[in-house]
């Protein structure tokens, strides 16, 4: 008796792929070592998303980061992409030489609350006074979760640790920072609003310019129980969002129905649309000292105030401001980055 052949499987569908041909597969990274419920993760899953929409080359992103929980995210997100595990609170410089040698480069770098705001401040300060194009994270859970949970700069006032300690110092509000030393983008958002942090961070793609965005992250092992205002649930019971935030890309058509005169539309550098849909009366994400207002009436208010606070799409960036040629300087040949003995002696001549 003849054996019936076995039924042959039916093809798995083809994979989805975004505008330049790429899984979104494509732009994950290795396994993560965070703990479970690590709000970091949560951003890095936002991250991918964002990119793999936008439809950015993986190759064409450098992530770099400094020391910390935070830190270590970039290598769960992005796996093609360049990476640099800077020092401790370096990462702006080693950002700026990157960006400065090659200009096509889309910089994410990805800092902490400890990192960005205690031993980083002075890099951060002068990072975000440069208008340097790069998206600059801050995965900001108010603790130091690498070396057993001790305040960091960004405890609010009054938080408590899981020791019972309470923080008696002021925190430092590094949005407020930011928009007072001329970042174009500000924002802040929470790891647990998937809609909000996704459409801020492909707005943040199409910015050309300094994007900060602090996003609470609580840290479940050290900073997510009763009394810490960096907790699930103290974001949950505090979070006051400011507009609800939808970004059309360019190569989208941009059709999206909205009200005029509670709508706010922001045409972005590569022709993207950001529309903030107002929940505040008259709040202007172009007014650079109401943002300010905004945020101290915030902490008076005991609101994590979350959005996009203030964009600026007109000021030059620092490389606009450094008339760096349009060749990517890694690129160039050494004829024409190491100036011969003739142009030397012109320089000395022209010095005297």
């Amino acid at each position: 008796m003849a054996s019936t052949p076995a039924s042959t499987p039916a093809p798995s569908p083809a994979p989805k792929t975004n505008r330049i041909g790429l899984a979104v597969l494509d732009y994950r990274g290795g396994k993560t070592t965070l703990c479970a419920g690590c709000g970091h993760n949560a951003i890095s899953e936002r991250i991918i998303d964002a990119m793999y929409e936008m439809g950015v080359p993986p190759e064409r992103v450098i992530k770099p980061s400094g020391i910390g929980c935070s830190s270590k995210s970039p290598a769960y997100f992005m796996g093609r992409s360049h990476s640099f595990n800077a020092v401790h609170g370096r990462m702006p410089s080693v950002a700026t030489g990157a960006v400065l040698a090659n200009r096509d480069l889309l910089a994410l770098g990805v800092s902490g609350d400890g990192d960005t705001a205690s031993i980083g401040m002075g890099q951060f300060v002068h990072l975000m006074r440069r208008n340097l194009p790069i998206i600059y994270i801050i995965e900001d859970n108010g603790v130091y979760g690498l070396t057993k949970g001790q305040f960091s700069a960004t405890a609010d006032l009054g938080s408590k640790l899981k020791t019972g300690v309470i923080n008696d110092l002021p925190p430092v509000d590094t949005c407020a920072m930011a928009i007072t030393l001329g970042a174009t983008f500000v924002g802040r958002s929470f790891s647990g609003d998937k809609k909000q942090l996704h459409s801020m961070l492909k707005a943040a793609i199409a910015h050309n310019g300094t994007v900060m965005l602090d996003v609470v992250s609580p840290c479940v092992t050290f900073n997510d129980h009763e009394g810490s205002t960096k907790s699930y649930k103290f974001m949950k019971d505090h979070d006051e969002p400011l507009q609800e935030i939808n970004f059309v890309p360019s190569f989208e058509e941009i059709d999206v129905e909205c009200d005029p005169g509670t709508t706010v539309e922001v045409t972005m550098h590569d022709g993207s649309h950001l529309r903030l849909r107002k929940l505040e009366e008259d709040y202007d994400p172009t007014d650079r000292v109401k943002a300010i207002h905004r945020l101290n009436g915030a902490h008076e208010n005991g609101e994590v105030l979350t959005g996009v606070f203030y964009v600026n799409t007109h000021a030059p960036s620092f490389i606009d401001l450094l008339n760096i040629t349009e060749h990517p300087l890694a690129t160039l040949p050494e004829s024409a980055v190491r100036p011969g003995r003739e142009v030397l002696d012109q320089v000395m001549e022209e010095l005297r």
